[in-house]
């Protein structure tokens, strides 16, 4: 399970543990230390690689563990299983609003950063340019991509 997360083989010096040790060697000396932190670990990372790999029975699983785990992720289990449809959905299909939310977000920049717009109408114009930009901005790093 550490192996997706060791950024390097080398070793380097960590002036906290006074020693050289990989990323690898620190988190499993960590995890060592408390049986609920291990715990809490594996229980994140299975549920992350749940997610990544869309599997629904496995989420299923793992939402109802039984391990003692910490009171933060006894939290999250809680809100994981109190928002259950709508985890279910998110781990099945691959659509989401975040496109949508982005849009809104600048709209509600343009508004704060144009306020005092004399009529509603230039409010509209502004936001159309700006989309207008974006558009292109997109346009433009596509095409040195290609080239």
């Amino acid at each position: 399970m550490l192996e997706k997360y060791q950024t390097t083989s080398t070793q380097d010096y960590d002036w906290h543990l006074k020693d050289t040790l990989t990323q690898e060697q620190i988190v499993t000396d960590g995890l060592a230390l408390s049986e609920e932190l291990e715990n809490t670990y594996n229980l994140l990372q299975d549920i992350s690689k749940a997610l990544i790999n869309k599997n629904v029975s496995d989420l299923r699983k793992l939402l109802n563990c039984k391990d003692t785990i910490g009171y933060q992720m006894n939290i999250t289990l809680k809100t994981f299983k109190r928002c259950l449809h709508d985890l279910l959905n998110a781990a099945r299909f691959t659509e989401s609003n975040g496109c949508l939310k982005g849009t809104n977000r600048k709209i509600k920049q343009i508004e704060r950063t144009a306020y005092g717009y004399f009529n509603f109408y230039h409010l509209v114009t502004r936001i159309k340019l700006e989309e207008k930009d974006a558009i292109l901005k997109e346009k433009a790093s596509s095409y040195y991509q290609i080239a």
